[in-house]
């Protein structure tokens, strides 16, 4: 399935502890909350069979469309925009930081030094120098890329990607159950990494390369 581009979702930096969900919200999903609801307050009762009819028409029955986020292919009113040219010029001629920030591709584990410790101060966005995350809120895991449980205020937008076969999802369809949380900057739009369940956490898996010291 070709990747598509989706509008970023703007959420709080302080996530809560359920996991993000990818499920398009057609009049199928809509009904069937609603009739779940009902039922779990006693209000549910059998309809009628005009109601039947008239709901049965309302359903959605073709397969959910997903977007995928893409930096370059973006639209989106960013504080900070480049062109191509411009973007490859600012990670100086780096195909491998290009793919990553502006493709929304994945590091190998272990491939920058980010990874092994925490570090004082803040991680910024190599893109735009946006502070994004503080050392104090780095997780360590033997797992090769920069893990923390929090993003600092107004600093990321999510949005849907999904499978990484860097993280074991080679062949994997894009589909509601494999479908992950993507992490962007917010001024500048590249692609950071993930939000995810890790070890038992939900923690921001990020990219080595997406950052620099500050």
């Amino acid at each position: 399935m070709k990747r598509k581009f989706g509008s970023p979702i703007a959420l709080s930096s302080t996530e809560s502890d359920e996991p993000m969900t990818s499920r398009t919200l057609t009049r199928r999903t809509l009904l069937t909350s609603t009739a779940l609801l009902a039922t779990s307050l006693g209000l549910a009762s059998r309809p009628s069979n005009a109601e039947s009819t008239t709901e049965a028409s309302m359903i959605d029955t073709s397969e959910p469309e997903f977007a995928i986020y893409i930096p370059e292919e973006s639209d989106f009113p960013y504080e900070v925009v480049r062109t191509r040219e411009e973007w490859r010029e600012y990670l100086d001629n780096d195909e491998h930081s290009y793919n990553i920030m502006r493709l929304a591709r994945t590091e190998k584990p272990k491939s920058t030094e980010l990874w092994k410790e925490a570090h004082d101060g803040d991680y910024h966005c190599r893109g735009c120098d946006l502070p994004l995350y503080e050392g104090r809120w780095f997780q360590p895991l033997d797992k090769g890329w920069v893990f923390f449980h929090h993003a600092k205020p107004n600093s990321v937008l999510f949005a849907l990607d999904g499978p990484v076969p860097q993280y074991g999802q080679s062949g994997m369809a894009l589909d509601e159950k494999n479908a992950i949380a993507e992490v962007h900057c917010r001024r500048c739009g590249s692609h950071v990494g993930h939000h995810l369940k890790v070890s038992g956490m939900f923690l921001h898996c990020i990219n080595g390369t997406a950052l620099n010291l500050a």
